[in-house]
């Protein structure tokens, strides 16, 4: 067992030492190793020298993984074009097993290719002192060519005992950015389970405004570019801005700060290339040690090893309210602290930090009738609670099927529309997780105080899995920031599994934009028939209707009529007469699909990337996401007038009402010289604003046909009711 301690990569260890190590005296082989003790080894990547060159240019991207037990356990970062890369990055991991290894490997890293092997060797834990610091030199072999010189690597190791501490371990879930979709985890040590403790210590808000004068890397004198950003193990990925050397990008996001001194956020400008590698622009760092925190900072970054300039913006804020602690420790429940939460969030601090939303707690109280994923009938599960990008995991327990993880984890609420996902594992040592259920709960639905027992779904959330997971939620949040926030880009997920071509998705996108585009057209036969006069009676009624509105139209009328529709379909729901259908068609499709992607991931393990053919499937796939798109644009108004989400229905009506009366009261011209001064000057005003439509927000916010689906929560069996079970064990 390996827990990692702290947020830092590691490296590789050596075959080959600088300085022998002593076996005798203090060497932990004196320890008796049938006994599992648990060790602390501190490990510093220095550097490495004469590495393999494995790219054309006679150079590598090398990047080391260590692994025990056949468990990949932490990989460093990626230095580009160097056979002589300095890392000098640290790493704690606590190791309970002394007589496995430690495994180092060494890759080039291969942008959409496999990456390739650079080397590897072993570290013997029960040969290293305890409580001594070490230098070491690892010398890197292959096993198929062992007489190949492929270089060293250098390394300082400190080992010491940390015997009779608490075992208890809470873990914080990063996604690798690999091309698979495996994720890999990390975790972090309590050293005190009953404090609250606080797992990032800030926020950098980084807004990505534009480039200036970069590479040209394709032969139409252009580049398509676009940047990475890499803070630890959090990574972001711009937009591709196609065809400019002055690219406009006005991207916003937000990284977590784990270390009090800072750190640093490496950059790179890469040139799209479809159906090959992607071209390297340059590169740059910030080091965040240098900013001062409270305080937006503008930076015109050169890029090395390139041509051409970054121009950002960076911001350092104080901790957002991300916490874990146990069951017995609860904000909720401390009057104190629950009454500084409600005035945080009350209506009177409407305008104090708009970005701070609300607050959520999330109670992780237990799972019951797991599936087994293990040979032995049991699993080792393990809990991922996820909001936007915070992710925050849970213990792991062992060899059961029924665990209590009695965890409270506690989140800040940026965008009440924001979707709870809360995932079980089953953790395996010699390969990646095992997933076993995934509940989907969307803010506004939640209901506080209250114990739940959610049904686990499969991957694509469409259908039940074996078990459920009880859960107790509580959401805070100010209703007017809520509202402000609608109307603002949302935030962007950084870890998306990477789009693919799916014979069902393109279908399901086909028929959904099918059956959008079928309304307007039966809209424009009926039309079409009172012109017509196939029905008399209603041919006479639209013909007197239409010179009624033509005779007496004004503007306001126009929002006043969305105005009228919405709430005409608010009292056919209070009265019962709710027209909505359960969306059977999604769901069979969706269903489908599941079944496609489980087939895909057994047809993938026997195909090469490189067999895939790039161009056509980019093209598939881009037709699949504009379908969507398109699909979801009409689904989402639908979903609005049929309210769907209240919270938004309402803000409509509060908005439309708005619209109606300045209509009423402002003549035309003078609303569209305000609109048209104001989009003259925004940029002038603040040159470095993001561009956004309003609109397009708010609907960005409202669920499509598939995420309803998906969101549905579904019934769980009666006994695995709370209730139910206090009385079963009272008797």
């Amino acid at each position: 067992m390996l827990y990692s301690c702290k947020l830092k990569s590691v490296c590789n260890l050596p075959v080959i030492y600088n300085k022998k190590i002593n076996t005798a005296g203090t060497s932990n082989t004196d320890v008796p190793l049938a006994v599992p003790g648990m060790y602390q080894l501190d490990i510093t990547l220095r550097r490495g020298q004469s590495l393999a060159a494995r790219d054309r240019g006679g150079t590598s991207d090398p990047y080391v993984k260590f692994k025990i037990g056949g468990k990949e356990v932490f990989r460093s970062k990626i230095i580009h074009k160097s056979l002589n890369p300095v890392w000098e990055e640290k790493a704690c991991l606590l190791v309970e097993h002394l007589k496995e290894p430690l495994y180092i490997k060494v890759f080039d890293y291969d942008f959409g290719l496999q990456d390739d092997f650079m080397g590897s060797a072993f570290l013997d834990l029960t040969q290293l002192e305890l409580n001594r610091p070490t230098d070491v030199t690892v010398t890197l072999k292959d096993p198929r060519y062992p007489d190949h010189d492929l270089g060293i690597i250098l390394l300082s190791v400190v080992l010491t005992p940390k015997e009779g501490e608490h075992r208890d371990v809470t873990m914080l879930m990063r996604k690798s950015w690999k091309r698979s979709s495996k994720f890999q985890t990390q975790s972090l040590h309590l050293s005190d389970v009953h404090r609250k403790p606080h797992l990032w210590r800030g926020i950098v808000s980084i807004t990505l405004i534009e480039g200036r004068d970069l590479k040209a890397m394709d032969s139409n004198g252009l580049s398509d570019p676009y940047v990475k950003f890499r803070l630890g193990h959090q990574k972001y990925k711009s937009k591709i801005m196609p065809k400019t050397l002055n690219p406009q990008w006005r991207e916003q996001f937000d990284f977590h700060l784990y270390e009090e001194r800072g750190g640093i956020i490496d950059i790179t400008a890469w040139d799209r290339d479809a159906g090959k590698r992607d071209d390297f622009i340059g590169r740059c760092q910030i080091d965040l040690s240098a900013l001062s925190r409270e305080q937006t900072h503008k930076l015109v970054l050169q890029l090395e090893e390139g041509e051409g300039h970054l121009v950002l913006l960076v911001t350092l804020t104080a901790s957002a309210t991300v916490s874990i602690s146990d069951l017995s420790i609860n904000s909720l429940e401390d009057p104190k602290e629950r009454e500084e939460i409600l005035k945080r969030y009350s209506p009177l601090r409407i305008f104090h930090n708009l970005k701070d939303v609300g607050f959520l707690q999330v109670k992780v109280i237990r799972a019951e009738g797991l599936m087994a994923a293990d040979v032995t009938g049991k699993s080792d599960p393990f809990c991922v609670v996820e909001l936007n990008n915070d992710r925050l995991l849970t213990h792991t327990v062992y060899k059961n099927l029924n665990p209590e993880w009695n965890k409270v984890f506690t989140f800040n609420i940026k965008d009440i529309h924001s979707v709870l996902e809360v995932t079980v594992y089953d953790e395996d040592r010699d390969r990646s997780a095992d997933f076993l259920g995934k509940v989907a709960i969307p803010l506004l639905s939640i209901q506080n105080g209250e114990q739940k027992a959610y049904v686990l779904k499969n991957k694509q959330l469409t259908g039940p899995t074996k078990g459920v997971i009880y859960l107790e939620i509580d959401v805070i949040f100010n209703a007017v920031k809520a509202s402000l926030r609608t109307l603002i880009p949302k935030e962007q997920k950084y870890i998306e599994e990477e789009n693919r071509l799916s014979k069902q998705l393109l279908l399901r996108n086909f028929i959904r934009m099918k059956r959008c585009v079928m309304v307007l057209v039966n809209a424009a036969y009926y039309i079409n028939s009172c012109f017509d006069w196939d029905s008399p009676a209603r041919s006479l009624a639209a013909f007197v209707l239409f010179l009624f509105v033509v005779w007496n139209f004004e503007l306001y009328m126009i929002p006043m009529v969305l105005l009228l529709l919405l709430t005409w379909n608010y009292f056919l729901i209070i009265s019962g007469k709710d027209n909505r259908q359960r969306d059977t068609v999604v769901e069979d499709m969706l269903e489908d699909e599941e079944e496609e992607d489980d087939k895909d991931d057994k047809d993938s393990e026997k195909k090469g990337f490189i067999n895939k053919i790039y161009a056509i499937q980019e093209v598939c796939i881009s037709v699949q996401n504009i379908l969507d798109e398109v699909a979801s644009f009409g689904e989402r108004i639908k979903n609005t007038f049929n309210w769907t989400i209240p919270f938004l229905s309402w803000l409509a009506i509060v908005a439309l009402c708005a619209f109606t009366v300045i209509l009423y009261f402002i003549p035309l011209r003078y609303i569209v010289l305000v609109w048209g001064i104001n989009k003259f000057t925004k940029k002038l005003r603040s040159p470095y604003a993001i561009d956004n439509n309003e609109l397009l927000d708010f609907l960005s916010r409202v669920p499509s046909d598939v995420q309803v689906v998906q969101y549905q929560e579904l019934k769980p069996d009666p006994s695995h009711s709370p209730c139910k079970r206090k009385k079963n064990n009272l008797g």
